[in-house]
């Protein structure tokens, strides 16, 4: 069975929306921790704004430079969680149908490497209701974005997971990754 990573960017004080603020903290190691998640997973998995936001991002990148990671994004089997959007126009994209659990759990029955997913909004609150979520990874950088926390309340998830590794980058990011706890 593959496993569903969620990967996720987050500020000191829990803001994840549009994670510019990620670059300046975006150097070699963390070049090389992220390029370990796309060499593990063969599709990735997003909802609806977050297809938005890297379909808009990149097809424009430079795909013969190894460095921007666009050659991986934009050939990697894509699959979006919406109920809006009916025709995907970036490259090996679909969009899942009928229920949102079914779908995913179908994906993770199927033969292949890791799933990954970026952001943590509705999609994720419900796969992580439904048990589906097999390891969170949330980067921390030392910044304050002000505004906003977290794009979804999760007030009515509750879930424990238990630490599995860390890894402290010399910019101050650090990346925690848990797994669901076995009650």
């Amino acid at each position: 069975m593959r496993k569903l990573i969620n990967s996720t960017y987050i500020t000191l004080d829990g803001v994840i929306e549009n994670p510019m603020w990620t670059m300046p903290y975006f150097d070699e190691e963390a070049g090389a921790f992220a390029g370990s998640q796309t060499d593990a997973a063969d599709a990735l998995l997003m909802g609806r704004a977050t297809y938005d936001g890297f379909a808009a991002a990149w097809p424009a990148r430079d795909e013969s430079d190894p460095s921007t990671g666009a050659a991986y994004f934009n050939n990697v089997k894509k699959y979006v969680a919406s109920t809006t959007l009916t025709d995907p126009t970036w490259k090996n994209s679909e969009v899942l149908q009928g229920d949102l659990v079914e779908a995913v759990t179908a994906l993770k029955a199927q033969d292949g490497k890791d799933i990954i997913q970026y952001g943590y909004g509705s999609v994720t609150t419900q796969l992580v209701r439904a048990g589906l979520v097999d390891e969170v990874r949330f980067w921390i950088h030392p910044v304050l974005e002000g505004g906003a926390t977290l794009s979804t309340p999760l007030s009515d998830v509750k879930a424990s997971f238990e630490l599995i590794d860390t890894k402290v980058f010399k910019s101050g990011v650090i990346v925690a990754s848990y797994r669901p706890a076995k009650n």
